[in-house]
């Protein structure tokens, strides 16, 4: 997957040091999980965890985010399943190393992300965890057509569930069908 200025590449082994940079940067992961870095040992369980969900499907799990201009990784993002409230979900999940903050990577990830999911997929909702504080990827979910459906505890921290419900166009011709009939 590629867009004008990201490519999307499944992780490699050579990438751990990328990614351990990710997951020691305590400004980074602020707003991820627990809230705490991870050592090289815990870096290196993350990724088994990303090869792990890329055997499982192929299609989701996280993804490098090269940027394309200089072949610089500045992130990573993707599709990854999760569970809320007993119900299976797919995350938009993005992650960018603070030395690219603000220059509009996440929501350019999140939009390729959101139309891989609902056309690609075929996936009429997807959704993303967001911790109340943090305000950017807040941001970044309502410009890519996410809304704040509800707060919720999970794994002891609050946050917000941000949705975005897709209709097929056969359901909205059939929505069309039966007013038309109303009529």
């Amino acid at each position: 997957m590629k867009t004008a200025r990201l490519e999307f590449r499944k992780y490699q082994d050579e990438d751990f040091d990328f990614l351990c940079s990710l997951l020691s940067d305590p400004e980074v992961v602020r707003f991820i999980g627990n809230g705490q870095t991870r050592s090289r040992e815990g870096a290196l369980e993350f990724l088994y965890w990303i090869y792990r969900s890329y055997r499982e499907n192929p299609e989701l799990g996280l993804r490098l985010l090269i940027r394309s201009e200089d072949d610089v990784p500045i992130g990573h993002a993707g599709l990854v399943k999760q569970t809320i409230e007993g119900r299976e979900e797919l995350e938009i999940g993005y992650w960018i190393a603070k030395d690219y903050w603000g220059q509009g990577y996440a929501a350019e990830a999140a939009a390729a992300l959101r139309d891989y999911g609902t056309e690609q997929l075929g996936n009429k909702r997807l959704i993303s965890l967001i911790q109340p504080g943090n305000l950017g990827s807040r941001k970044v979910a309502e410009r890519t057509g996410l809304a704040l459906e509800k707060e919720i505890r999970l794994s002891g921290k609050d946050v917000c569930v941000y949705a975005l419900e897709t209709t097929t166009i056969e359901e909205t011709q059939e929505e069309q069908d039966v007013k038309q009939t109303r009529l």
